[in-house]
């Protein structure tokens, strides 16, 4: 028996193929509307240690760079609860500390939501804002440059910190576990950029799964020719001997935007880049054909789908 995934799941609920987007886009009227969703589970999501005040925080963040790839702002939010009998008022208190962060941070108005028992922390979040135009994940011409808009490899790291116990200095570690615990999307850059991109897509879920997937819907051949990265990830891998190629593609959590804009484009980005404070990483090409594929310079390889995936 063929065994299910997130994917095959979405089809079979909602009864036919679809293209994979993070926020649905509506007619509410004579408006047209955004409304994402995302979930976060303790078990799954949280590691041990981790601050209560973070977590809720980075479950509206979740929802947040979902909006930034789009280049929507979003405007209000819902927040259903699942607790365990045994929360304390003081974790609640937490809980509720960093969501007003985030609300206050995006400026976002916090609706209701809803709250229910059960044996684990459970966090489901809903963003609505007003749409006027938007970046798909289909859209990636030939002659495109693919850009990330911040370093890759410190999320990994940092898990392999936490829960693998690996080597590394106090600065890195220090770096690594705020770049998990208290991301930045990309809100205000992704909604000023959206004129000058032709794809887009949140990095939640690793580089190599949304580099796919920008090529896949696209149709067309992404070739990576620089790993967007800094050097002292690089010296976390040699120290550790890790896999920087794991660390940079396959970690996921990262919460930067992948996208790719015409050549033209370019400087714009660039000089958008620099205003938000944000390094832009030119990391490679769009061609013709399929599939993503990695030029180190001495091999080409086949980029495979390792980010996350719920159920794999």
């Amino acid at each position: 028996m063929k065994k299910l995934n997130e994917k095959e799941i979405i089809r079979i609920i909602k009864n036919k193929d679809t293209i994979s987007e993070d926020v649905e886009i509506f007619n509410l009227g004579n408006e047209q509307c955004a409304a994402c969703v995302d979930t976060l589970v303790e078990s799954t999501d949280i590691p041990k240690g981790s601050k209560l005040s973070d977590i809720s925080r980075k479950s509206i963040v979740s929802s947040v760079s979902d909006f930034a790839a789009k280049g929507i702002i979003p405007k209000f939010c819902i927040i259903s609860l699942t607790l365990p009998k045994t929360i304390s008022k003081k974790q609640v208190q937490e809980l509720s500390k960093g969501f007003s962060k985030a609300c206050k941070e995006f400026r976002i108005q916090l609706l209701g939501g809803d709250t229910n028992q059960g044996t684990e922390i459970s966090i489901h979040v809903v963003l609505f804002g007003n749409v006027k135009e938007y970046t798909k994940r289909k859209g990636a011409k030939i002659g495109d440059i693919i850009c990330t808009t911040g370093p890759f490899g410190y999320t990994a790291a940092a898990l392999d910190i936490i829960l693998k116990k690996r080597k590394s200095s106090k600065t890195f570690s220090t770096k690594s576990k705020n770049r998990f615990f208290r991301p930045k999307p990309r809100l205000e850059f992704g909604h000023k950029s959206i004129s000058y991109t032709s794809s887009s897509i949140d990095s939640s879920d690793g580089l190599s799964s949304c580099l796919i997937e920008l090529s896949k819907q696209s149709k067309k051949k992404f070739l990576i020719t620089k790993i967007p990265t800094n050097n002292d990830v690089k010296e976390f891998s040699e120290k550790n001997n890790t896999s920087l190629n794991r660390l940079v593609f396959d970690g996921g959590e990262e919460f930067e935007l992948v996208f790719t804009v015409t050549p033209k484009n370019l400087k714009k980005i660039h000089a958008l880049g620099k205003k938000n404070k944000i390094s832009i990483f030119e990391i490679g090409h769009v061609s013709k054909g399929k599939g993503v594929f990695f030029d180190d310079g001495n091999n080409l390889f086949k980029i495979k789908d390792n980010g996350w995936q719920h159920f794999r």
